[in-house]
């Protein structure tokens, strides 16, 4: 296993050989956003801003105004907690092309505990208008994010965790920015969508980030119970591909949705929103409930906050029995 944020650096690499114009901030964390792998091979191009958060957003959208593609890293709780005004200001508010990669979020931080553990990054920056949100699940995916956000014309928050993570998409699997991938059962995206596949779900998972992979145990649980389950990997938070939500939804008794963040505001809201205009269905939030985080190992913490396998499965298993 692989920790998404060394997938950053490594593309950041290759960025930089393809394109002259991207530069790549970070506040003094360099070693932990891995950025210090493109500050090794171009020195010339990587500004150190030092434990300047708020500076480095602006640095970042004035570099986005004349011409150059800014990467812009620190750890999450800083990137939209600390910097927010700049964020919103100077970045989104003229839609300047910066793109926010920040890491250790969620409560896989763990032992720095609640005061670094970034529980509403997610929602803060999806709140924000014309901002792309991207909480990756693996480290192909963080590649293949990393090099969409490259592309895309605007600004784009991508959330990375700490943690090495297990991969869970195929190999050269692509990503596009507002797409979503079914990942269960064996059917494509388009057959879902287009009611070809004549599928019908017990259960239909929402999920993003590390919980996709407890989202598919959980329906491999369910599924030896008889339960028919469909897992959906919504990785790009927004914007929301609200035409695969819907038809989960239209073939489906109840929606789960999965995330390592609070449940106000992020994944879980997005589709609460979505779908009480396309089409109104029991929905249950796995997340973290209204509270901060704490110090302890990563695993601990998420069997802790009810963020495993066994309890997305428990929370799909009581709703159906309502």
């Amino acid at each position: 296993m692989v920790a998404p944020r060394e997938a950053y650096g490594e593309t950041l690499v290759e960025l930089g050989r393809e394109n002259p114009d991207i530069v790549v901030l970070d506040s003094d964390l360099s070693g932990s956003t891995m950025t210090n792998k493109f500050a090794k091979v171009f020195p010339e191009r990587f500004f150190n801003m030092g434990i300047a958060e708020a500076n480095m957003m602006a640095v970042a959208a004035g570099l986005a105004q004349s011409g150059k593609v800014p990467f812009a890293s620190t750890f999450a709780v800083f990137a939209t907690g600390r910097a927010y005004d700049q964020v919103r200001q100077s970045i989104a508010y003229p839609r300047f092309n910066v793109k926010i990669v920040a890491t250790h979020g969620g409560l896989t931080v763990g032992p720095d505990g609640g005061s670094h553990q970034s529980l509403e990054d997610v929602g803060i920056m999806r709140l924000l208008p014309g901002m792309t949100v991207i909480v990756p699940v693996d480290v192909a995916e963080t590649r293949a994010a990393v090099r969409a956000a490259a592309d895309w014309d605007g600004p784009v928050y991508i959330r990375l965790g700490r943690e090495a993570v297990p991969d869970v998409l195929p190999a050269g699997e692509g990503f596009e920015i507002g797409t979503s991938k079914v990942l269960l059962p064996a059917a494509s995206r388009d057959d879902i969508v287009h009611g070809s596949s004549r599928k019908r779900f017990d259960v239909g998972f929402i999920a993003c980030g590390v919980m996709v992979k407890a989202c598919l145990d959980a329906a491999a649980e369910l599924e030896a119970e008889g339960v028919k389950c469909a897992v959906a990997n919504f990785s790009s938070v927004k914007p929301l591909d609200a035409k695969l939500l819907a038809a989960i939804a239209r073939q489906s008794k109840l929606i789960v949705t999965a995330e390592e963040h609070s449940v106000i505001g992020g994944l879980g809201g997005a589709v609460c929103e979505s779908l009480s205009d396309l089409n109104p269905i029991r929905i249950r939030r796995v997340g973290v409930a209204d509270k901060f985080g704490e110090s302890g190992p990563a695993q601990a913490l998420l069997q802790a906050y009810g963020l495993t396998a066994k309890d997305v499965a428990r929370t799909a298993r009581e709703a159906l029995g309502d």
